[in-house]
């Protein structure tokens, strides 16, 4: 027999996978808590590039018009020698379907607002500055204790707390992103005349130098080299290093540089991976998103995996009745995702590895083609 209580759902992170999940459950008339650590809800960033596959959860979730008015949509992606020559356009893969763009992008905090009101309007309860500090599971559901002294009861804990995830630990999990060897050097920019899709130069002082449009004046530009100790860099010192890195780059590069001069403006951030095996769930608490896999960006898959986790994950409990086999269905989300994750985050190790190696002879084109075909598919 089915269930007639209502359904309650706690999500634990509000970032772009949690309240995703959250909008798309309350879509389904699931009874949803959000808590979020910040008390701002806020996201830093310079920008993100969102492909087909991302937008096409952010469709789902009903957000898809506001984004594209914030964004900047683009089809080719240019390839550039480190003097500016673009030697080669190659239209890109549309992911989501003929009717959404290949790659889109806009700026990461915009992203958020978005996200956040479409929370807000979904009717979910929402805390924030708020953590789970014990989870305590029973056959019936989980007792979640928070940092106010509150507590709340629920059927599913939905753990979309990030890389750093502490949820994972608490749940016996002992995985963690561990570094891949680069970094990424990133800050938002005014968008010059010339700038109309995203470009990216392999070679130089670093590994790869790019730059993807964010708005109609604004883009987000990136440099990715070996890591180094973090604690060695001055983070006062964050956009004299980025214009000392971008410095030998032609074409669009010195008009970006100059524009590179508050630091704070800068962010520098190590590459990590991560992909929990064997299962993403411990009773009722579920993990999805970075929580659950990390790959660096070579791919530009990373927003897209966990966004599709939680339009994945957020069906299977919308579709199923009856939630007296929870164990079977995110067993089922596991074996759902797991395949498709893993091949984006090997296949996004490797890209880097490549470089790192200096492997002229790598088929990097190959595979990044074999598995964007792959995520042409729906998930």
């Amino acid at each position: 027999m089915n269930d007639p209580r209502p359904r309650t759902v706690l999500v634990i992170g509000g970032g772009a996978s949690g309240n995703a999940v959250t909008v798309l459950l309350r879509q389904a008339g699931i009874a949803v808590e959000l808590i979020e650590a910040k008390p701002d809800w806020n996201v830093l960033g310079s920008g993100i590039t969102l492909q087909g596959n991302a937008l096409r959860v952010l469709r789902e979730v009903g957000v898809w018009d506001e984004v594209r008015e914030s964004g900047y949509a683009v089809d080719a992606v240019g390839m550039a020698a480190p003097d500016g020559t673009v030697f080669h356009v190659q239209q890109d893969f549309r992911t989501g379907g003929d009717d959404l763009p290949s790659i889109f992008g806009m700026q990461r905090p915009r992203l958020q607002e978005i996200l956040c009101e479409a929370v807000r309007e979904s009717g979910a309860a929402v805390r924030l500055g708020t953590t789970a500090e014990e989870l305590v599971q029973d056959a019936s559901g989980v007792t979640a204790r928070f940092s106010d002294g509150t507590e709340g009861r629920y059927d599913l804990v939905i753990a979309a707390d990030g890389v750093g995830s502490r949820t994972r630990a608490m749940i016996g999990i002992s995985d963690k992103p561990e570094p891949t060897g680069m970094a990424i050097w990133r800050v938002p920019a005014p968008r010059p005349e010339s700038v109309k899709r995203k470009d990216l130069s392999y070679g130089g002082p670093c590994y790869i130098a790019g730059y993807c449009p964010t708005s109609k004046n604004t883009i987000y530009a990136y440099l990715v080299e070996a890591n180094r100790d973090r604690a060695s860099i001055d983070p006062a010192s964050y956009a004299d290093e980025m214009r000392r890195l971008a410095a030998p780059y032609g074409g669009a590069w010195p008009e970006i540089a100059a524009s590179i001069t508050d630091p704070a403006e800068v962010n520098y951030t190590w590459f990590e991976r991560l992909l929990v095996e064997g299962s993403w769930h411990r009773g009722r608490v579920v993990l999805i998103g970075d929580a659950a896999h990390v790959c660096p960006p070579t791919l530009a898959q990373g927003a897209a995996m966990s966004l599709e986790d939680a339009s994945v994950l957020a069906e299977m409990l919308s579709e199923e009745q009856d939630w007296s086999s929870l164990d079977a269905l995110l067993t089922g989300f596991y074996e759902r995702r797991i395949d498709r994750v893993r091949m984006v985050v090997e296949a996004s190790v490797q890209l880097g590895q490549w470089q790192m190696d200096g492997a002229r002879d790598a088929d990097a084109p190959g595979l990044m083609g074999r598995t964007m075909s792959v995520l042409q598919e729906t998930p």
